[in-house]
């Protein structure tokens, strides 16, 4: 039986919460309503305790003068042309008014991040993380099997800074950021989007966003921007197979299928299901490997790979298994799938 992951320790509930979608100008309006309002408080407060304050201009503390004090206050700039005098006030200053100013200070410096340092730092970050995307897998979905295609690749020895994940959810992103992959929230089905992950530099891309129709204009789109990449699909409708072929992916997987073939293999043998299980992850102790043709193994039959257990070689468009005389005479760009043990995972276990 092929060895099953270690399962994740058991995480501490947290309380649920839900993040509150607002317009840019709303939640604008919102921090800047509340920095005013602290500010009316200040005043008022200064207004009612202006007997504690002394001008040394004219001696006579008018409303304008208290505006002006709470300004200069609540900046921090402090000129000493007004100052508080009394007991009373110089309490209200340090007990009151300089949390107050604390709070209006976090408040505006908040704001300033979040639309202009932020932004301008992300887009710096982006470019920069741009201009080093080469030879790069772009995963265009990180449900259930987007994640297990990252995971997978990962085991199979993949730097995560090389995989490129694009989901609409932030939720599931983040989940994708742990595991050190580079992210973006975007729709797949805009050129936008897909042209921002340099999709024409790819090595691979690989397609799963939970819908067929959506999988397969994400497909379109992609094939439009990345002509000669790649593209494996996940699709669970039959009928929607040769569309997603007709789309431009080179190969469309369907899970519901697979899992059909599993049945079908236990039904003939209780070791069936397991081996193909075996094949299909880096956990097992084999797996299957496509790879080029070695020089060293061109006018050689495909029984004499050293590397594993030869079992198809694909030549231009057309496939030939390890007992049909083609494949005893290896040549010139010939692809090799081989059955090859997982060594290097078991030396490590």
């Amino acid at each position: 039986m092929s060895k099953r992951r270690a399962a994740s320790p058991v995480s501490v509930q947290k309380p649920l919460k839900r993040a509150i979608d607002l317009p840019v100008w709303a939640d604008l309006s919102l921090r800047l309503g509340g920095a005013f309002l602290l500010v009316f408080i200040v005043v008022l407060v200064h207004w009612m305790d202006r007997d504690g304050l002394k001008d040394t201009h004219d001696g006579a503390v008018s409303f304008l003068d208290v505006f002006y004090f709470t300004m200069i206050s609540i900046t921090t700039t402090g000129f000493g042309d007004i100052a508080p005098v009394s007991d009373r006030s110089r309490l209200i200053e340090a007990v009151l008014v300089t949390p107050i100013r604390f709070a209006v200070i976090f408040i505006f410096v908040g704001t300033a991040y979040n639309y202009f340092i932020k932004h301008s730092w992300e887009s710096w970050r982006m470019k920069r993380i741009q201009e080093r995307l080469s030879d790069h897998v772009v995963v265009l979905g990180y449900g259930v099997s987007g994640a297990e295609a990252v995971q997978e690749l990962m085991e199979r020895g993949m730097d995560p800074a090389c995989i490129v994940v694009v989901d609409p959810s932030p939720a599931r992103l983040k989940l994708a950021e742990k595991v050190g992959c580079n992210i973006l929230e975007g729709d797949a089905t805009r050129d936008e989007t897909l042209a921002a992950v340099r999709i024409g530099a790819a090595r691979t891309i690989l397609v799963s966003a939970g819908r067929d129709d959506t999988t397969i204009l994400i497909v379109l789109t992609a094939r439009h921007l990345a002509p000669g990449v790649p593209i494996t699909a996940v699709i669970r409708a039959d009928d929607n197979e040769l569309l997603a072929n007709q789309a431009g992916a080179d190969n469309v997987i369907n899970p519901v299928r697979f899992t059909g073939l599993l049945l079908a293999g236990s039904a003939e043998g209780k070791h069936i299901a397991e081996y193909m299980s075996d094949l299909a992850s880096v956990g097992g102790r084999v797996q299957l490997v496509e790879r080029p043709v070695a020089p060293d193994e061109i006018g050689r039959s495909i029984d004499d790979v050293k590397t594993g257990k030869g079992v198809r070689i694909y030549r231009g468009d057309r496939c030939f298994g390890f007992w049909e005389p083609e494949a005893h005479k290896l040549e010139a760009g010939d692809v090799v799938v081989e059955v090859a043990p997982t060594i290097r995972r078991e030396g490590l276990a």
